[in-house]
């Protein structure tokens, strides 16, 4: 509906353009004027040239007769000079003549204006009225849209994953069906509800499920549709909303991404958008105070930028729950994966816990794009259902991006890349707290990846202690020590790699007080936006010893790291090779495959190089 009434604005739009151009252009066609001096006027009466003259108060306006075979009459005009014998010279040579009061450039500006910007804010207001059963005065009108009882087409059976979130908003939906039962105790429902997480999480289909459990009204709009370019509009649509959700209360009111509307204000805000922004927030602030909760009108909003939003909106009394959407544990993307599964045809080798465990960090947005790549895959090799090598490509697929087999690569930088992804493997199964490896492959995948070493987790983590951090610094310093000791040169391969190696020591030291010169101290300086605090860091100035001290520490935190990798990949020298040359024979290799040539009990054979090497 939106995308129709969009295109009719568009097309009418493109229209009045097209027609104002052709009214300009017939108009200046037809009343093409040529400024001449009084004197060459004179002349062209005397030359009987002159059909018809009007004067006004302030310039002489005279048509020429037209020549042999011109359509066009030519318009000339001069400035009026007091001539008493002009109406004698006029009458004489029989050219008509008349008088008007005001000159030409008010009628030109009316017509060439005025007039078809009046016909064109007529059709507007109708194209707006029949859109939106509103004139122009509707830009002040709340763009939310309603929901009634089940408009949604989500309940609770289509969110899993989240059960905390999903037992807290029971109470908000219990409320409303059942309000007695709180108001008898003298309770009170919050005001607000505030969902909270990492994008994908699903904090929109969250909303959207308790419009389809409540069978309530259920008004959603997002953050960025209350501000228009007109001051005082975001205002005037605030207090619609409400207007509006008091008369149909009970009611909810979802404002999704709402740090869109709700960011922190300026000790002194700078006028234009920001300054209208602010005052839409300022009404939003007013207008939480104001309605009462009795009536039965909830606000939920959405965001996952939590600190960025201002204080005042996070106070008791206006969002005064906040409910965490984190990602998933292991238990969730498997609920998440049956939901996503129910319309999916799988094969019988598929196993949905299997699934979950490859998918760490993965929320419920990149596990129904796992299931949908899937199928998408199945179907274009024509399988009849989804199996496990389709997940597992789908998988692999979001993480590293999509498999570039036909890139032409010279056999020099396929050595480069599989000593590199082999040093990354052997040091992460030869440190204890490293996660295991699932695969490594030399095939180039996504924008950069010229190849990955896929580590999977065997349980979720949700702190690491100072060994496990070392550990995971030395894995990512392993591809670059393995280039070294194999090519005695180094590569522009590792630059993502030392930039994450660089990022955990300087946590370690700045923000985990891991350094034991610096000792339990934190240097934290703002430079990263902290998920889910509240709130507001300020920058800490450090003195210049200490900035010396910080860098000594996390230079010789990778130093030492790298050392000890060095020392790793030289005794394991033989399994760097073995390993490095079955990956260019095979091109990708199993964690399984690793382990045994760990153990010893694989040896390449010796084999023509892969298609695309050079």
């Amino acid at each position: 509906m939106k995308r129709r009434h969009l295109a009719r604005i568009s097309f009418l739009f493109i229209v009045f353009l097209t027609v104002l151009a052709m009214h300009r252009n017939a108009y200046a066609a037809f009343s093409s004027t040529e400024r001449i001096p009084y004197s060459d006027f004179k002349a062209l009466i005397q030359q009987n040239r002159l059909e018809e003259v009007i004067m006004s108060p302030t310039t002489i306006k005279g048509i020429l007769k037209p020549e042999e075979g011109q359509k066009i009459k030519k318009t000339i005009t001069t400035v009026k000079i007091e001539d008493q014998e002009l109406i004698k010279e006029l009458i004489a040579h029989k050219v008509r003549f008349s008088a008007t009061t005001n000159g030409g450039w008010s009628q030109s500006l009316f017509l060439l204006w005025f007039l078809p910007m009046i016909i064109f804010f007529i059709l507007m207001a109708r194209v707006r009225r029949g859109a939106t059963g509103a004139g122009l005065m509707a830009i002040g009108k709340s763009r939310a849209n309603l929901y009634i009882d089940k408009d949604t087409g989500v309940t609770f059976n289509d969110v899993a994953g989240v059960d905390e979130a999903k037992e807290e908003l029971k109470e908000v939906i219990d409320y409303l069906q059942n309000p007695q039962k709180y108001q008898r105790l003298g309770g009170k429902i919050p005001k607000g509800v505030l969902l909270v997480g990492p994008t994908g999480t699903g904090k929109t289909l969250l909303a959207k499920a308790v419009a389809g459990e409540a069978k309530v009204p259920f008004f959603s709009i997002s953050g960025s549709g209350f501000v228009e370019m007109f001051v005082g509009v975001g205002a005037a649509r605030v207090r619609d909303l409400f207007a509006q959700a008091q008369e149909k209360a009970p009611c909810i009111i979802f404002i999704d991404e709402i740090d869109a509307l709700g960011k922190v204000r300026a000790a002194a805000p700078v006028s234009g958008g920001h300054e209208e922004r602010e005052n839409t927030l300022n009404q939003l602030l007013v207008e939480m105070d104001g309605f009462d909760t009795r009536k039965g009108v909830i606000l939920m909003a959405a965001t996952n930028r939590p600190e960025v939003l201002d204080p005042a909106l996070l106070r008791p009394g206006r969002f005064d729950r906040h409910i965490l959407v984190d990602r998933p544990d292991i238990k969730g993307r498997e609920e998440i994966l049956r939901v996503h599964c129910k319309n999916i045809k799988l094969g019988k080798d598929v196993d949905i816990k299997i699934v979950a465990a490859r998918t760490p960090g993965f929320v419920g947005a990149d596990l129904a794009n796992v299931v949908n790549e899937a199928a998408l895959l199945a179907a274009r090799v024509g399988k009849d259902a989804v199996g496990m090598d389709s997940l597992e490509e789908a998988i692999n697929r979001v993480i590293a991006g999509l498999e570039k087999k036909k890139k032409v690569m010279s056999r020099k930088e396929q050595e480069i890349i599989a000593y590199h992804e082999s040093g990354h493997a052997l040091v992460a199964e030869s440190v204890p707290g490293a996660d295991k490896v699932h695969r490594i492959s030399i095939i180039p995948r996504g924008i950069s990846a010229l190849g990955y070493t896929l580590q999977l987790p065997t349980e979720d983590r949700y702190l690491l202690t100072r060994s496990e951090l070392l550990d995971r610094l030395a894995v990512l310093l392993g591809g670059r020590v393995a280039e070294e000791i194999k090519f005695q040169e180094i590569s522009t391969g590792a630059q993502n790699d030392l930039e994450r190696a660089t990022d955990i020591a300087m946590s370690m030291v700045r923000e985990y007080g891991m350094s034991e010169k610096l000792g339990p101290m934190t240097f934290q300086n703002g430079r990263r936006p902290q998920f889910l605090d509240l709130g507001y860091r300020t920058s800490r100035e450090l003195s210049e010893d200490v900035s010396k001290d910080i860098d000594n520490e996390v230079k010789k935190i990778v130093f030492d790291t790298y050392s000890r990798v060095k020392g790793i990949l030289t005794e394991n020298k033989d399994r760097l090779e073995t390993l490095a040359k079955l990956l260019l024979e095979k091109e990708v290799v199993e964690g399984e495959e690793l382990r045994k040539i760990i153990d010893g009990k694989v040896t390449p054979q010796k084999q023509s190089p892969p298609p695309g090497l050079t």
